[in-house]
């Protein structure tokens, strides 16, 4: 919405969460903002709502989108992720509604892969290695079938690890960010316990990401997948570093089995050749301005 308003948009949009939201969504000059408590589950409540709000452009979100989260809780994170959307599309197919959804995918589609694969780009075969990525392979397939099998119009999206400020703490790069700046205020113990920090990610500002789903929703081809990354891998080790720095402290670190994830991908980077091409995108948004931007926001709060 922050980016409808930069571009001076003038639209009407419904959000959909099961959660109350924790932001402001009233001071929007040109944008007409609701928000609906709903279980996306419930297929009622979603028919009633997509008759009624007849929306254009769809862009679906909706999951539990930790990594984490679906290794404690593989049933649940694999039936929300898969039947939410299964469920959007069948009402949107059923009603005729003429509109575009941007299906949000992920990197970790692409599982475990050989140095020589990178960067990776679409056309790779997939070996998703944790519950959260099957489900997103499957989301996947879906938008194909409706694409090919019914007609409707969906982009398809595998977004790399978004980073920036507001994220909530249940992602790595936040919860360092919160550890950190505690460290710095309260003058604590400057020892950090975490997973594997050789682990290699393709790291990319929430927004930029949004600038690549709104350019994806008017100019993306319908049926095609784009990565949405900047082609550089940063490893956790460094991004802890760079963190530091901005804090001016020294940490230590040591690895804490428990926070290890089981058969993890070691390295994502990613080729944006496709997204480039396709709608023009490009990286605005440095690491370091993001971390920057993290910093801030959590000095504010701890």
């Amino acid at each position: 919405m922050n980016l409808l308003e930069e571009y001076n948009e003038k639209a009407i949009v419904l959000g959909l969460d099961i959660n109350q939201p924790d932001f402001d969504y009233t001071h929007f000059k040109n944008i007409k903002c609701q928000l609906k408590i709903v279980d996306l589950l419930q297929q009622s409540e979603v028919e009633n709502i997509i008759y009624q709000f007849q929306p254009e452009y769809i862009l679906h979100l909706a999951s539990y989108s930790s990594v984490a989260f679906s290794w404690k809780n593989p049933s649940a994170s694999f039936a929300n992720n898969t039947n939410i959307f299964l469920n959007l599309l069948e009402q949107i197919r059923k009603m005729k509604i003429s509109c575009r959804i941007l299906s949000v995918g992920s990197s970790e589609e692409y599982g475990n892969v050989t140095a020589d694969k990178l960067p990776l780009h679409e056309d790779l075969e997939l070996f998703p290695v944790s519950p959260y990525a099957v489900a997103r392979v499957s989301q996947e397939m879906l938008s194909k079938v409706y694409v090919q099998g019914y007609g409707m119009d969906i982009v398809m999206t595998r977004s790399f690890n978004h980073i920036g400020p507001w994220q909530k703490e249940i992602f790595v790069i936040p919860s360092f960010a919160k550890k950190l700046c505690e460290m710095k205020k309260h003058g604590s113990e400057r020892l950090m316990r975490t997973g594997d920090l050789s682990i290699v990610r393709d790291f990319v500002d929430v927004r930029d990401v949004v600038r690549a789903y709104y350019m994806l929703l008017h100019n993306g081809k319908s049926g095609e997948i784009y990565n949405i990354c900047s082609g550089v891998g940063t490893s956790l080790n460094d991004m802890i570093n760079t963190m530091s720095a901005i804090l001016g402290i020294d940490v230590t670190c040591e690895t804490e089995p428990s926070l290890v994830r089981p058969n993890d991908n070691q390295i994502i980077i990613g080729s944006n050749k496709k997204l480039v091409g396709h709608v023009g995108w490009e990286r605005k948004i440095s690491i370091e301005h993001s971390l920057k931007d993290i910093i801030d926001y959590w000095n504010s709060i701890v």
